[in-house]
């Protein structure tokens, strides 16, 4: 292999093994993610979840 191909190889596995999402973080993580590129960030809540599973089965 060439010597881009083994450097890519070894950010690649270093990226794995040190920033794969562990359980612990995750919450927090898709916290702070959960809104980039969307106007509103909230999650819908229950009776937003039930209209729309009632619409659905109309």
């Amino acid at each position: 292999m060439s010597d881009r191909l083994l450097l890519l190889q070894e950010i690649t596995n270093y990226w794995l093994r040190e920033f794969r999402p562990r359980p612990e973080l995750l919450p927090d993580f898709l916290d702070k993610f959960r809104g980039i590129g969307k106007t509103d960030s909230l999650p819908p809540n229950d009776v937003e979840v039930e209209a729309m599973l009632e619409e659905s089965l109309v």
